[in-house]
């Protein structure tokens, strides 16, 4: 089993993730975005309000990430975002920003906001091992 600590670890080692969301007429689309993750597992992004992903998520919070694809190596993960507001932002932004020391030059972009996604599932797998060792754990 793959504990809270090494999903943790793995995800920390990526700076980037592919994000999946669904448009209001249904449609998958997908974007590569730059993360910050939380000890707890929250995911953490930036993107301007107007973006696709932005208006996506205010309709329909359910997302879904792939993060790491070297080395056959990969999470995916499901769960539902949020804008986080007061206290809870700027705990998100300095996970963010300690992840991304150039966050506070984008922070003064017109109409950036933050996105806080919290697991509702995650997969880890490793194809490197034989067997392949893979776990999922529910939230």
């Amino acid at each position: 089993m793959t504990t809270k600590r090494e999903l943790y670890n793995f995800i920390q080692e990526h700076k980037l993730g592919v994000l999946a969301t669904v448009s209001s007429l249904n449609l998958p689309e997908a974007a590569v975005v730059g993360i910050a993750v939380t000890t707890d597992l929250e995911i953490v992004f930036d993107t301007i309000g107007t973006s696709r992903k932005s208006q996506n998520l205010r309709l329909n919070p359910r997302i879904a990430f792939v993060v790491g694809w070297d080395d056959e190596i990969t999470v995916q993960y499901e769960g539902e975002a949020d804008e986080p507001k007061g206290s809870e932002l700027a705990r998100c932004k300095q996970a963010y920003f300690e992840r991304w020391p150039d966050g506070p030059e984008r922070e003064k972009w017109p109409g950036i906001t933050y996105f806080r996604v919290r697991p509702t599932w995650i997969r880890y797998s490793d194809f490197n091992r034989i067997p392949a060792l893979i776990t999922e754990q529910t939230f």
